[in-house]
C-alpha cells in the first residue's frame, strides 16, 4: 500500500517522478495527494478565453473550429494553424511547425485541453506548439478516450501545472496513486468531525481529485479547507496562550511622569481613537506578561504618537523602548519627528533639556565610528530611554540596560526572526507593539496576525485634508500627462511641493527579457526621469532625486532640504512609501503606476494631503482600458478606503482563476482556503481551536492532530504567515 511518506519513484517510476520533482516540487505521495485541482471543467461548460493575457502560461478547454496548413516563408517546411474556441466568440490560434500530421487528429469539432504560453501575432492571440489532450470520446474507444472517461465523471480536474508537466499528466499520476493509496489516520477528533459535519480525511482526499458529484466535491473541499484553517488557528491560539502566560515585567503608568508632562504639552487634542487605543496599550503594559499587540491604521491616523506615549510609559517605569524602522530614511524621520514632539523632555542632560526627561538616540548602519560608540554607550547604560534605529539595532554589540518595549514600524517589512533578535536583547521578554499603515482585512488579521491582539485607528486627526486621485492614461490621452505636469507647476506656484515617483532607480537594474518573451518597455527610472523634468517638463523648478542606493548622508541631506521647503519637486522611488511626513507636499505623480501593487499605491498616496491643503495623486499608466492593470488603478482612484483596497489587493495577489494565472509552482501558501470568501469557516475554526487548546494546551491528548498541524504549518505558513 502507498502512504503519504512513500516516494513518488516507487509509485510512478523514476522518469515521471523526476518530472514532478523538478517542475512542481512534488517528492512524495503526500505531496501529490495534497496537490489539489485548482478548478474543474465540465463537458459542455466552456472556458472563457476572453480574459487571457499575453505571456500567461494557460490551460484552456476548447473546440477545434478550423484548420489551415501553409508553407513557412522564412524557412523550409509547413505550418499548421488550428483555430480553437470556447463558444464565447473568442478564439485562439494553435500553431505547429512541421507537424502537419496533427491535422489527422485535430479534426474540426473535437474538444480538447490545450496548454501553452499565450503570445500575440499581428493582434491575434496564439499558442505556439501547445501540448494538448483530446477529450471527445469517439466510436473506437481508443486508449486516449478511455483515459478521459476515467476522469471524475463529468468533472475534469485542472491542476496547477508546468509546461513540461501539463494538467492531464498530473491527473493520470493521481489516478495511479489513488489505486494503492492508504489514507492516514484521521487527525481530527471524532467529536469535532461530528459537531462540524465533516467527512473523513480519506473520503475528502479521494473526492477532491475524483469527485463523484458536485455535492461530494463541496464536502471534500469544505473538510480540507477546515484542516487548513484549523491548523493555522490552533498554532496561533497556542502561541497567544503561551505569550499570555509568559513572565514579563509590568510597566504601569506613572501618575506624574514623562507621559503626563508630554500629554499636558500637546498642542492638540488626541482623537477618540488614539485615546481608546492608548488605554488598551497602557493596560497591556501594566500587566506582568508581555504585550503582543498589532496597531493598524490608515496613513496619517497618528500611530506614531500612540507609540511615543507607550514608550514614555515604559520609560516612566524604569525601562527603555526601541523603535525598529525598515529604512534609514524612515528611522531618521522618526528620530526627528519624535525629537520635535518631545522637545525638552527628550534632551535630558543638555543645557535646554528637562532634568526629569530622557534622551533619544538614533542607531543606523551609516553612523560614523565615534557617533556609534557614543550612541551605543547611551543605550547600554540606560541614558537613552528611547532608541530609534534600523536593522543596525539587531547587530551584536547593541546592548540595552533594560529593554521594556519593542515597537516595530511597518511590520510587513521584517521577518519574525528579526523581531525575535531584538526581543532577545531584553533580560525578560519585552512588550511588543507592531504597527502597519497597510490596512488588513479582518480574516487576514485573524489568520496572519492571529497571535496578536489587534487595535485599529481609523479616525484621521483634525486638519488632515482629503486626497483626490485620478488615472492619467498616457497612450490614449497624452494631453492628460501634459496637464499633470502643469498641475504640478500650479501647486508649486501656490507655494506647495510635489513628488514624482518611479518604479526603479535605473542603471541596468532590470534583467533583459528572455528570447521567448515579448518586448516590454522597462519601468521608468528616477535617473531617466530626473533630467527630463529638469530640462523640459518642469524646467526652472528646484528638483532633486532620492533613492535607496544613495549614501545615507546624501539621502538625509535631500530629505532635510525638501522638508525645509528648499526643493519644489522630489523625484523618488518607493523609499518615500512609509513615514515620510512633509505637510507642504500636496501633489504626487506616480509614473508607471500599474507596476505597483494596490496597497503600495495607497501607501504612496498617503504622503500628500498631510497638511491643511487638499492632496492630489495622479496615476500615470500606459496600460489599456479594460485590462486588469487598468482596473486595479481605477479601483485605487475610486476610493481612499484602505480596507476596501486591501481586499482588492488580496484578491489579486492570492486568489484567482488558475487557468488565467501562472501555473508553475505553488499558487498559494493556503491551497484551498480563501481569506476573502471563507470568513465564516475561519471564525468557526478559531472558536473550535480556542476551545480545544483551553482543554488540551499542548495537544498531548491529540497526537495525530499535533503532527498534522506541524506538517501543515511548518511548510505552508513559515514565510507567508510568520512574515505577514
Amino acid at each position: 500500500m502507498t502512504t503519504t511518506d512513500t516516494p513518488l519513484t516507487k509509485v510512478l517510476g523514476a522518469k515521471t517522478a523526476k518530472a514532478l520533482e523538478t517542475h512542481l516540487d512534488l517528492h512524495t505521495a503526500g505531496d501529490l495527494i495534497y496537490h489539489f485541482p485548482r478548478r474543474y471543467d465540465e463537458r459542455g461548460e466552456h472556458t472563457d478565453l476572453r480574459r487571457l493575457e499575453v505571456d500567461e502560461q494557460v490551460t484552456v478547454l476548447a473546440q477545434v473550429q478550423g484548420i489551415n496548413v501553409k508553407p513557412m516563408r522564412a524557412r523550409r517546411g509547413n505550418m499548421l494553424e488550428v483555430t480553437i474556441g470556447d463558444g464565447s466568440g473568442a478564439t485562439l490560434t494553435c500553431t505547429f511547425f512541421n507537424q502537419a500530421w496533427r491535422e489527422r487528429e485535430l479534426r474540426k469539432g473535437v474538444w480538447g485541453l490545450f496548454a501553452g504560453k499565450v503570445s500575440d501575432f499581428r493582434g491575434k492571440r496564439q499558442l505556439n506548439n501547445p501540448a494538448y489532450q483530446l477529450l471527445s470520446a469517439d466510436a473506437t474507444q481508443d486508449d486516449a478516450a478511455a483515459e478521459i472517461e476515467e476522469f471524475a465523471g463529468a468533472l475534469i480536474p485542472v491542476y496547477s501545472a508546468a509546461q513540461a508537466v501539463p494538467t492531464w499528466v498530473i491527473a493520470k499520476c493521481v489516478r495511479t496513486l489513488l489505486d494503492t493509496f492508504e489514507p492516514p489516520a484521521d487527525p481530527l477528533p471524532a467529536e469535532t468531525r461530528a459537531k462540524r459535519n465533516l467527512v473523513g480525511i480519506g473520503t475528502a482526499l479521494r473526492e477532491i481529485h475524483r469527485p463523484s458529484s458536485e455535492e461530494a466535491l463541496y464536502r471534500a473541499k469544505y473538510r480540507l479547507k477546515w484542516d487548513e484553517a484549523f491548523a493555522v488557528q490552533l498554532t496561533l491560539v497556542q502561541r497567544r496562550a503561551r505569550a499570555a502566560a509568559a513572565p514579563g515585567t509590568a510597566r504601569p503608568r506613572a501618575e506624574a511622569g514623562l507621559l503626563a508632562k508630554f500629554d499636558a504639552g500637546l498642542p492638540y487634542e488626541l482623537t477618540e481613537g488614539q485615546r481608546e487605543v492608548g488605554e488598551e496599550i497602557a493596560a497591556d503594559l501594566a500587566r506582568p506578561h508581555p504585550m503582543h499587540r498589532l496597531l493598524q491604521g490608515e496613513v496619517g491616523s497618528g500611530k506614531t504618537l500612540v507609540s511615543v506615549r507607550a514608550m514614555l510609559q515604559v520609560v516612566d517605569a524604569g525601562g527603555q523602548a526601541a523603535l525598529l524602522a525598515p529604512t534609514e530614511v524612515l528611522a531618521t524621520q522618526h528620530y526627528r519627528g519624535i525629537s520635535a514632539q518631545l522637545g525638552a523632555l527628550g534632551r535630558a542632560g543638555e543645557l535646554d533639556g528637562d532634568p526629569a526627561g530622557t534622551q533619544l538616540t538614533l542607531v543606523t548602519g551609516s553612523l560614523g565610528a565615534a557617533a556609534r560608540r557614543a550612541a551605543l554607550a547611551k543605550v547600554a547604560d540606560g541614558t537613552a530611554g528611547i532608541v530609534v534605529g534600523t536593522h543596525a539595532l539587531l547587530y551584536e554589540g547593541v546592548d540595552f540596560r533594560d529593554l521594556g518595549l519593542v515597537v516595530v514600524d511597518e511590520q510587513h517589512r521584517f521577518g519574525v526572526e528579526q523581531r525575535d533578535a531584538l526581543r532577545a536583547k531584553a533580560a525578560r521578554p519585552p512588550h511588543v507593539l507592531v504597527m502597519t499603515a497597510t490596512p488588513i482585512p479582518r480574516t487576514v488579521a485573524m489568520t496572519v496576525y492571529g497571535d496578536l491582539e489587534t487595535s485599529v485607528l481609523s479616525q484621521l486627526p483634525r486638519g488632515r485634508s482629503p486626497i483626490a486621485s485620478h488615472v492619467v492614461p498616457a497612450l490614449e490621452k497624452p494631453a492628460y500627462l501634459d496637464r499633470a505636469w502643469k498641475r504640478i507647476r500650479e501647486e508649486v506656484q501656490a507655494g506647495h511641493q510635489a513628488y514624482v515617483v518611479c518604479p526603479r532607480i535605473g542603471d541596468d537594474e532590470e534583467s533583459p527579457p528572455k528570447d521567448d518573451e515579448p518586448a516590454r518597455r522597462p519601468p521608468l527610472a528616477v535617473t531617466e526621469v530626473l533630467p527630463l523634468l529638469q530640462h523640459e517638463y518642469l524646467k526652472g523648478l528646484r528638483i532633486a532625486m532620492l533613492h535607496g542606493k544613495m549614501p545615507a548622508d546624501e539621502k538625509d541631506a535631500v530629505m532635510r532640504t525638501f522638508a525645509a521647503g528648499d526643493l519644489d519637486v522630489l523625484v523618488a522611488t518607493t523609499v518615500i512609501e512609509v513615514g515620510v511626513d512633509v505637510p507642504n507636499s500636496t501633489v504626487m505623480l506616480i509614473m508607471d503606476a500599474d507596476r505597483f501593487g494596490v496597497s503600495q499605491l495607497h501607501q504612496l498616496r498617503g504622503r500628500v494631503g498631510r497638511g491643511s491643503a487638499a492632496g492630489i495623486c495622479l496615476l500615470h499608466t500606459e496600460s489599456a482600458e479594460g485590462s486588469a492593470a487598468r482596473e486595479r488603478l481605477d479601483a485605487v482612484a475610486s476610493t481612499t478606503d484602505g480596507f476596501k483596497l486591501s481586499e482588492i489587493d488580496l484578491e489579486q495577489r492570492r486568489e484567482g482563476d488558475v487557468l488565467g494565472a501562472s501555473q508553475s509552482g505553488k499558487h498559494s501558501h493556503l491551497r484551498l482556503l480563501s481569506l476573502l470568501r471563507d470568513e465564516k469557516l475561519i471564525k468557526e475554526a478559531r472558536a473550535e481551536a480556542s476551545e480545544l487548546i483551553g482543554d488540551d494546551p499542548d495537544l498531548s491528548r491529540h497526537p495525530a492532530l499535533a503532527a498534522s498541524v506541524a506538517a501543515l504549518v511548518d511548510e505552508e505558513r513559515a514565510e507567508y504567515l510568520e512574515k505577514g
